[in-house]
C-alpha cells in the first residue's frame, strides 16, 4: 500500500464483492481527516464521468433511490450540487432537475453521523456509480457545446401547465374531464403548428429526446400510461425497467408538453384509485394489490384511445399537414430504432381484478375517453 493515498487505497474496496473489504476501507477513511477533500472530489469526479456516459442528474438519484438508503441520497444530492455549480451554464432541463432535489435534500436537523459510518456510505455510494453501465445520450453533457439558451418558458407549456394544475385540483370529474381534454387540444394544434414550419424549412429540426421516471410501484402501468401519451402526440416511448424510466423520443416542441400530461394524467389517476379503494373498503372489501394494479392498467389503456381520438380529430382539421405530421413520425420512429435497434414488445402479465379494471375504466371515461382501446404492450 505504499506510496497510495488513503483514498486510492479505500477505493479497493468498490470493486471487491466482499462487505468486510468495505468495513476496512471506512476504518481507514474514518482515520483520515485529511482524506475528506480528496474523497469528496473523487466523488465529483465519478460524477463527471458519468456526465460523459449519458447519465444526468435525475437518473444517477433515481437509482441510488431505488438501490441505497435516504442517507446515500443525501450525500450523492451534495455531490450533484457540487459539481453542477462548476458550469457557467447547464444543458436543458437539468435545472429543472436540480430543482427537484430539493425535497430529498432534508439533512437539516438530523444528528451528523460518525465518521465511520459516513465513510461506509460514501464508499457504497461510490461503488454504485463506478458500476453503472453507459446509457444512450439524450442530451449534452455539461461542458459540451450547447444550444442558444431560450429565455423564459412558452406561453404555450403555461397555459397548458395551468390547465393541468387545474384539473389536479379540481374534485369535480366533469371539470377535471373538460381541463385536461382541452390541455391535449393545445397539444394536438401546437404539433400541427410545428409540422408547418418544418414543411417550410429548408432543413427541419432533428428528433431529441428525454427520460421520464417510472416509479414502482404498478410500474408497468405507469408505462403503459406514458406510451399512450408518447403516441398520441407524435413520440416513441421505450421502457427501461431495470433502471425505472422511460425514454422519450420526438421533436422538441412534443417533448414537455408529453412530461406534464402524463404527470398530471397519474395524479388524476392515482386520486380516482384512491377515491375507488374508499367506495370498495365501504362495501366491506379489503383494498388489494391487483385491484390497484388493474385499476391503472384499464385507466391507461382507455385513456390511450382517448389521447389518440382527440389527435386525430385535431389533425383531419387540417388534411394538407397530414403529409408533413407523417414526415416527422417517420422521422421520430427512425431516430427511436437508432437510439434502441434491440428494443422488444413485451405483453403485460399481472393479476387481474373485475372490479380494479371497471373502476379504472369508469375512471378514464370520466377523462374524457371516448373510443374503446386496448394498449396491453409496451416497448422496452
Amino acid at each position: 500500500m505504499s506510496g497510495k493515498s488513503t483514498v486510492e487505497n479505500a477505493f479497493t474496496a468498490l470493486y471487491a464483492d466482499d462487505e468486510h473489504a468495505v468495513d476496512t476501507a471506512a476504518s481507514l477513511l474514518a482515520a483520515d481527516r485529511g482524506a475528506d477533500a480528496e474523497l469528496a472530489r473523487r466523488g465529483e469526479e465519478f460524477l463527471r464521468t458519468l456526465w460523459s456516459r449519458g447519465w444526468q442528474p435525475a437518473d444517477v438519484v433515481r437509482m441510488a433511490r431505488r438501490e441505497l438508503a435516504d442517507e446515500h441520497t443525501r450525500i450523492l444530492v451534495g455531490l450533484v450540487r457540487a459539481e453542477t455549480a462548476r458550469y457557467e451554464r447547464l444543458p436543458h432541463r437539468w435545472q429543472a432537475q436540480l430543482d427537484a432535489l430539493d425535497a430529498l435534500d432534508a439533512a437539516a436537523g438530523r444528528p451528523a453521523p460518525d465518521r465511520f459510518s459516513y465513510a461506509t456510505a460514501v464508499l457504497e455510494l461510490y461503488r454504485l456509480l463506478v458500476r453503472l453501465p453507459r446509457l444512450d445520450a439524450v442530451g449534452p453533457a455539461p461542458g459540451e457545446a450547447l444550444p442558444p439558451a431560450v429565455a423564459g418558458e412558452p406561453k404555450l407549456l403555461t397555459r397548458i401547465r395551468a390547465l393541468l394544475a387545474k384539473a389536479e385540483a379540481t374534485t369535480y370529474a366533469e371539470e377535471a374531464e373538460a381541463l385536461t381534454a382541452k390541455a391535449q387540444e393545445l397539444m394536438a394544434r401546437h404539433s400541427l403548428d410545428e409540422a408547418t414550419l418544418a414543411a417550410g424549412a429548408p432543413s427541419p429540426e432533428t428528433p431529441g429526446a428525454v427520460r421520464i421516471g417510472v416509479d414502482a410501484p404498478y410500474e408497468q402501468a405507469k408505462a403503459i400510461l406514458l406510451d399512450a401519451v408518447a403516441t398520441a402526440n407524435h413520440c416513441r416511448a421505450v421502457w427501461n425497467e431495470s433502471f425505472g424510466f422511460s425514454t422519450v423520443v420526438g421533436f422538441e416542441a412534443d417533448l414537455e408538453p408529453v412530461e406534464l400530461l402524463y404527470t398530471s394524467l397519474l395524479v388524476q389517476g392515482t386520486a380516482a384509485m384512491t377515491r375507488a379503494e374508499a367506495e370498495q373498503r365501504a362495501g366491506g372489501r379489503k383494498r388489494t394489490k391487483s385491484f390497484r394494479q388493474s385499476f391503472l392498467l384499464a385507466y391507461a389503456n382507455r385513456l390511450g384511445a382517448r389521447l389518440a381520438a382527440t389527435s386525430r380529430r385535431v389533425a383531419a382539421e387540417a388534411p394538407t399537414l397530414l403529409p408533413a405530421l407523417a414526415s416527422r413520425e417517420v422521422a421520430v420512429t427512425a431516430r427511436t430504432d437508432e437510439l434502441f435497434p434491440e428494443t422488444r414488445t413485451s405483453r403485460v402479465r399481472a393479476a387481474w381484478d373485475e372490479a380494479g379494471w371497471t373502476h379504472g375504466t369508469s375512471a378514464a371515461d370520466r377523462a374524457g375517453l371516448r373510443a374503446p382501446g386496448s394498449r396491453g404492450e409496451i416497448r422496452g
